[in-house]
């Protein structure tokens, strides 16, 4: 099996350098159903799962099959590895949410509110976006609460679709103030998380928000556990590759090579 786990692309639009860098990345993605039916012939890459760890977009709001026209270009490309049959699965962040609207109704792509619990090749794995790991941030957490409530679901279904993205943007900026902590003290408080969650027997933990690349290994009851936060895609360019067993961080190169 292999698998990538990748988040905080915090995508704006088709100008925003996230966006074409992760265009090109999905260019060199492909499935094994793709390569049968020749779909897929250049891939550099070809994988069975692709996990997208939250605020892939810096803002969502979506109804029905509309949605904001700048996303639809990377949006293809994730449909376009569905056909070729690689498994995707989003799970929410504090930029991007309501998602299973579009991406389970239209597409037939899983989503997770919160947490995904997966097992690869008999390794347990839990993702999420992770922005409620840390509980002492109860203003951002209230805060969440209520940008995910059957209240604000039901407003921006009744908003027309330009106010609608003007709203969208202003709930983006509003989250990133509030959740705003440095990456090591996140980092720190995530990484204490994950070692309560394998004593749970989850082999792997996987978070994003805190736009830190770390991966750590240990043993724990004798079996090996790893640690990840993805890092993003503005900076970094880093994504998570399970590939026969093995976790590695990667970084795709950002001066437009595919190298």
């Amino acid at each position: 099996m292999k698998a990538i786990f990748l988040s905080d692309a915090h995508l704006k639009g088709t100008g925003d350098a996230a966006h074409q860098k992760l265009v090109r990345f999905f260019d060199r993605l492909g499935g094994r159903a793709g390569i049968r039916s020749g779909q897929a012939p250049d891939a550099a890459l070809i994988i069975d799962q692709l996990v997208i760890a939250g605020d892939f977009f810096d803002f969502w709001f979506g109804r029905g099959d509309a949605i904001y026209p700048a996303f639809r270009q990377i949006v293809e490309r994730i449909a376009a590895l569905k056909r070729e049959g690689v498994r995707i699965s989003f799970c929410e962040g504090n930029h991007d949410f309501f998602l299973d609207d579009y991406f389970t109704r239209q597409l037939g792509i899983e989503v997770y509110p919160e947490w995904a619990d997966f097992e690869i090749d008999g390794c347990r794995i839990l993702v999420s976006h992770g922005d409620t790991v840390d509980r002492e941030n109860r203003k951002y957490l209230a805060l969440r609460g209520f940008l995910r409530s059957p209240f604000v679901y039901r407003l921006q279904r009744l908003l027309p679709l330009r106010l609608l993205w003007w709203v969208a943007s202003l709930s983006s900026r509003m989250s990133k103030e509030m959740s705003r902590a440095s990456a090591e003290r996140l980092v720190g408080i995530m990484h204490l998380f994950a070692r309560g969650k394998f004593q749970e027997g989850y082999d792997a933990v996987i978070l994003g928000h805190c736009h830190k690349p770390f991966l750590s290994e240990e043993s724990c009851y004798g079996r090996r556990k790893t640690f990840a936060t993805l890092g993003d895609w503005n900076t970094c360019n880093s994504y998570l590759l399970y590939d026969d067993g093995c976790f590695t961080l990667n970084y795709f190169p950002s001066d437009g090579s595919d190298g």
